[in-house]
Parts: structure tokens; C-alpha cells; sequence
């Protein structure tokens, strides 16, 4: 009876698990990944996914199993990164690399913020935001001392700009690991497609947040001439671990690139990189680093929303989407943007990222792009723009936001949800206005 019951309810109990966890994880009252796996357990005692994959010679389809629905190519991914960036960063080199930056500002603090600002969002582009972020605040404490300035200007600067920097490549966010895992893209269509119009945007939103801080960025010449004299000699706290590890990451990269030539996939780069690393190493302590807690949000959040997906849920989205754009590819592209950026300043964007990838799979062959051969379906553009520059929108939009705010308060610079979101909704306009027109002129015009 209960079988029966959950057959011919699939699409509404699967949509229900998915909302519910999704409100759950909103609230931040339970740990997300514990609430991905309890809805990853439901998904599977109620049997909404199957344990092994069939061919249902009735419907005449091939029926997935439930691990057919895990991506692990985007586990393998973000763990191979998490291992590299974790053994990098033992070395000092990502330290030594800002310092550097800093002294050849001579210690201006307008010239400081850009600085800071440009690094975070470079190196966001190929680290993970968080640990970009948790890399620039030890930095962005002493240069403020050093300065006696307040800190929270560079700290909000650091934080719009890792969300802006990390939209740019395909590992710099997750979900753009997802898209690019969902879509079939590249490393290099990443680049292609997003670093002109990443690069605008994060020059005006700097140029905007410099104006708008130009009262707080003041310091004495004796101050700034501290800064120009900093001593960098003794941040690498390991040359050799700091040769290896650049020499591997380099190599890594360099095989994301190459992905279209070798046909090898992004995550084998990045397991192999890591893997090499790890025999220099004590394998327990970086393990012990590796953000567990996520790998395991994702698996979890694969499955509920593999329950969604079998269950005819992501096909009846994707009706009500064409449904309410009447089939007009430019109406769907900004609708999927401005939603994307609007939603991810509230929920977390990898669950809405991990939703909306297979609905627009699904849409993509009813709203037909006929680019180039170059370009790709601009609905990913879209998602991808608005997924992860609406992490700016407020101080929970991403989980950089929250480790930045929280060090802030613990260092007696608290940045109340307010004051983030005077700077962080307009840089979000300013990025999803400057997104729509390039997305508009490059693709719908």
C-alpha cells in the first residue's frame, strides 16, 4: 500500500523532501550536510530512486540507478583541490604572493583595497573562495594596523571580489563545477565565455566600493611607508614544500586547459595533483583538513534531487519555465540570470545550482541556440552568472560571506547584515545589469 502510495506520489513527496531540506539549511539551525543526508536516506528508504539501473521494457527507457545521479566527478574534483590548495597553502606561498603585491603599493590605501581586492579575486578564479578569503583576513588585519585604519572596508572589498573573481573559471565556485560537470564545459569555455565580462565587472564594482570607502581610506605618509618596508622574507615557511607544490598546481592547471586537446577530464588532473603532493606528506593531517562536511552536502544533495529528477519533478519545472517565458530564449536567459542572483543571496547557491542544472538541460532543447559552433547555450552563462555573483547579495549569500563576517566579529569588527547589504546589493545590480547586457549582445541579439 505504501508502495503504491509513493509511486504514484514520486514527483510530490520528492519535491516535499527537496523543499524541506531547503528551508532547513535556510534556517542554518542544523548543519547542511547532515540535513542532505537525511533527505538523501528518505529519498532512498522510500524508494524513490532505484538501488541498481534496469531497462523498464514497458516505458521503453533505461532506468538510472541512484549512483548514476551522484556526480563524482564533481567530488573528485573539489576533493583533488581541497588537497592541493590545503598543501600549498602550508608553504606560505599564497602569503608571500600578497605581501608582495602590497609593498608595491607603497602603503596608499585606496591603491591597498584595489590591490587586496584584484589578488582575492584572482586567486578565487582557481582557489576555492573560502580559503582565498581565509588566506587574505590574517594579511588584511595587519595592513590595517599598520595603517590604523578600519579593516571592514578591505574585508567587504575582499569578499565581493572573491564571488566576483571565483565566477570565472570552473573550479573557482562550485557551482560552476556543476554547470561545467552538467553541460559538458571546459575549463577553457570558462575562460573564454566569462573572463571579459568577470574582469568588467569586478573594475567597476571596485571602482564603486573605492568611492564609496574614499572617507575611511586615509592614512599618514609614517604609516604608509610602513607598508612599503614590510618584511617579507620569512613568510615562506618551506621553499621546497613551496616549489613542489607550485610546480604541481601549475601542472594541473595547465591540464584543465588542455582538457579539449586530451580529452582527459578536469578531476583526473586534479586527483593526480593531489595524489603527487600527498607523498611528500603526512596523508592524516591534510585529511583532516579537507572540508569533509561539504563532500558529504554534495553527495547527499545529489541524491534528493536525483529523487526530484526521476520522479518527473525536474520535467514539470521545466514546462512551467517555458510555460511562463512563452518560449522566448531572451525572456528564459534573464529570468534564469536575475532569479539565479536574486535566490542566491538567500539560499545557498550549490543546492540551487545542483536544482536548476538538469531543469536547464531539459529546457535547452526546447529553446534552441543557434550560435556559433564557439559559443555555448547562453541558459548556462546565465545560471552561472547569477549563481554565483548573487552570493554578494547578503551577508549568508555564500560561505565566504559568513567566515569573513564571523573572524570580523571575533576580532572586535563586527559587519552587522545591514551594512554588508548596502555594499553587497548594489555590487550584485551593478554585476547581474552588466551580465544581462553581455549576455544579451553575445547571445539573443
Amino acid at each position: 500500500m505504501i508502495e503504491n502510495f509513493v509511486t504514484n506520489n514520486g514527483m510530490i513527496i520528492s519535491g516535499a523532501i527537496l523543499l524541506i531540506a531547503y528551508i532547513i539549511i535556510a534556517t542554518e539551525k542544523i548543519q547542511k550536510s547532515v540535513i542532505a543526508l537525511v533527505g538523501a536516506g528518505l529519498t532512498l528508504l522510500l524508494g524513490l530512486l532505484p538501488f541498481h539501473s534496469y531497462y523498464d521494457e514497458k516505458a521503453g527507457v533505461y532506468v538510472k540507478s541512484v549512483f548514476e545521479y551522484i556526480s563524482f566527478d564533481v567530488i573528485f574534483l573539489l576533493v583533488g583541490m581541497m588537497i592541493l590548495v590545503e598543501v600549498a597553502s602550508r608553504s606560505g606561498v599564497f602569503k608571500w604572493m600578497a605581501l608582495q603585491l602590497l609593498k608595491s603599493t607603497k602603503g596608499h590605501p585606496k591603491l591597498v583595497l584595489f590591490t587586496l581586492a584584484a589578488f582575492t579575486a584572482v586567486a578565487s578564479a582557481f582557489l576555492d573562495n573560502v580559503t582565498t578569503v581565509v588566506l587574505m583576513m590574517p594579511v588584511t588585519f595587519v595592513i590595517a594596523k599598520e595603517l590604523d585604519i578600519d579593516p571592514i572596508p578591505f574585508l567587504i572589498s575582499e569578499v565581493l571580489a572573491s564571488n566576483i573573481g571565483g565566477t570565472a573559471t570552473l573550479i573557482g565556485d562550485p557551482p560552476n563545477i556543476i554547470i561545467g560537470t552538467k553541460a559538458g564545459l571546459s575549463f577553457t569555455d570558462f575562460l573564454y565565455e566569462l573572463t571579459d565580462i568577470v574582469t568588467l565587472i569586478f573594475l567597476v564594482s571596485i571602482s564603486v566600493l573605492i568611492f564609496m570607502f574614499r572617507k575611511s581610506l586615509v592614512s599618514t605618509p609614517e604609516k604608509m611607508a610602513q607598508i612599503a618596508n614590510i618584511d617579507n622574507s620569512k613568510t615562506i615557511t618551506d621553499k621546497n614544500l613551496m616549489i613542489r607544490s607550485m610546480i604541481v598546481v601549475f601542472l594541473v592547471i595547465l591540464g584543465f586547459i588542455t582538457h579539449d586537446i586530451t580529452g582527459i577530464p578536469a578531476y583526473a588532473f586534479a586527483l593526480s595533483g593531489a595524489a603527487i603532493l600527498l607523498i611528500f606528506e603526512k596523508p592524516k593531517e591534510i585529511y583532516e583538513n579537507v572540508e569533509w562536511m561539504t563532500i558529504f552536502f554534495f553527495v547527499g544533495l545529489f541524491i534528493i534531487i536525483g529523487g526530484f529528477e526521476a520522479n518527473g519533478g525536474i520535467s514539470f519545472l521545466a514546462d512551467k519555465l517555458i510555460e511562463l517565458t512563452q518560449g522566448s530564449l531572451a525572456a528564459a536567459t534573464m529570468l534564469i540570470l536575475w532569479g539565479s542572483g536574486i535566490l542566491s543571496g538567500v539560499v545557498d547557491n550549490i543546492p540551487y545550482t545542483a536544482t536548476m542544472a538538469p531543469l536547464i538541460a531539459e529546457v535547452q532543447h526546447t529553446l534552441p541556440y543557434l550560435g556559433n559552433a564557439h559559443h555555448h547555450h547562453p541558459l548556462w552563462w546565465a545560471l552561472s552568472l547569477g549563481a554565483c555573483l548573487g552570493g554578494n547579495l547578503t551577508i549568508i549569500g555564500a560561505a565566504a560571506n559568513v567566515i569573513v563576517s564571523e573572524t570580523a566579529a571575533s576580532k572586535n569588527h563586527p559587519i552587522s547584515f545591514m551594512r554588508f547589504m548596502k555594499y553587497g546589493a548594489l555590487i550584485t545590480f551593478i554585476s547581474l545589469t552588466l551580465s544581462s547586457i553581455y549576455l544579451y549582445f553575445r547571445y539573443l541579439h
